[in-house]
């Protein structure tokens, strides 16, 4: 196992220079908001995975697994709306660049009784994300996943109104200046 810094970098890795200068890159000099001015930056390719999950009644997910949830497949539609949510992150987050994702992929994963150690059951959503650009790309990744978990919820939500969105986090960033960040 690696070395871990504070912010769960993996010890040898890029840190970013606006984090260790306590300044953030949104935010000019005056103290305004701002969107990041990235035309001196390379094209580089970039990816992010991030992850989440939903935790529901047993019952709600064997309705999802057996395909007979009321609104239909649950999980593709779940799919398709986490690519749809990569693709819209700049509309949604306002300080976000528009990028022309080259990669979006949606994973969802049902965790049965017994597979966690907590005893939960739900979906496990991951989302892979890649462009090649200026810009990084973890926002469409967290947004993907976001927006595959609540389209789980919205689809199941007449039968079980207790599900649980949890730990929606980025696993992985590579490219750019900072290079590679791994989370322990």
């Amino acid at each position: 196992m690696s070395e871990s810094t504070p912010g769960g970098l993996e010890a040898g890795s890029a840190q970013n220079t606006d984090a260790d200068s306590g300044r953030l890159s949104h935010v000019d000099e005056k103290g305004q908001v701002r969107m990041v001015d990235v035309s001196a930056k390379d094209d580089t390719d970039r990816t992010a995975i991030a992850e989440g999950w939903i935790f529901m009644h047993p019952d709600t997910l064997d309705l999802i697994v057996e395909g007979k949830a009321a609104k239909g497949d649950v999980l593709a539609c779940a799919r398709v709306a986490g690519v749809m949510g990569c693709k819209q992150t700049s509309t949604l987050i306002p300080m976000c660049h528009p990028l022309n994702l080259t990669k979006s992929k949606v994973e969802l994963e049902p965790v049965t009784a017994g597979e966690r150690e907590d005893g939960r059951v739900g979906i496990h959503a991951t989302v892979t994300t890649g462009v090649t650009g200026k810009t990084g790309i973890e926002m469409e990744a967290l947004t993907g996943v976001s927006v595959a978990l609540l389209t789980v919820y919205d689809m199941c939500k007449a039968v079980d109104r207790g599900m649980e969105i949890c730990d929606i986090r980025l696993l992985r960033k590579e490219g750019g200046k900072t290079g590679l960040w791994t989370r322990d």
